[in-house]
């Protein structure tokens, strides 16, 4: 019996294209999570409760957060004084910050609790492109920090923990 190199290599070939697809899934998962913290924020405008737009093109250069979020979240209501601690314990230091409220929020609430509650910061009404630009947000609240470079530094679903976010922002801001 004679063996055919042929034969062999048509043998193998299954294993090779198994191996192949395997080393390609592993360059992906790698890839993805090498790349996952440099996403970069997507080009979104804002309109402010006072009818001004605000676009993150506008904000590239800064150090800044982006928090969606709606009255009638608990969380969301329960974050929000440490949101204003935060913001003005920082924009001194240059961070900005843009509390977008989303589109199922009434904007009469919305108005009603930023002045009540004198929110320090940037206030928009989202018609909901921004929560889709930004990944398709709908658990509020939502929080991305970005730095100045446009990069998406972090996401919090939910309230951050605000000492890593406090550190964070010491190190953007300084970096900025």
């Amino acid at each position: 019996m004679s063996s055919n190199p042929s034969t062999a290599v048509k043998r193998t070939s299954p294993l090779r294209y198994i191996i192949a697809a395997a080393v390609a899934v592993a360059l992906a998962i790698a890839g993805y999570f090498a790349f996952a913290g440099q996403q970069r924020v997507p080009d979104a405008t804002f309109t402010l409760l006072s009818g001004q737009k605000v676009s993150t093109a506008d904000l590239k250069g800064k150090v800044y957060l982006i928090n969606f979020w709606a009255t009638n979240c608990d969380t969301c209501i329960k974050e929000m004084p440490q949101m204003v601690k935060t913001y003005n314990r920082f924009k001194g230091q240059g961070l900005e910050f843009v509390a977008v409220a989303m589109n199922y929020d009434a904007p009469m609430y919305v108005t009603n609790y930023a002045q009540t509650r004198q929110l320090p910061f940037k206030v928009a009404m989202d018609d909901g492109s921004a929560a889709k630009q930004f990944g398709n947000v709908q658990l509020t609240p939502t929080t991305f920090l970005v730095d100045k470079d446009g990069k998406i530094l972090k996401r919090y679903v939910g309230e951050p923990e605000f000492a890593e976010l406090d550190h964070l922002l010491e190190k953007a801001l300084k970096a900025a």
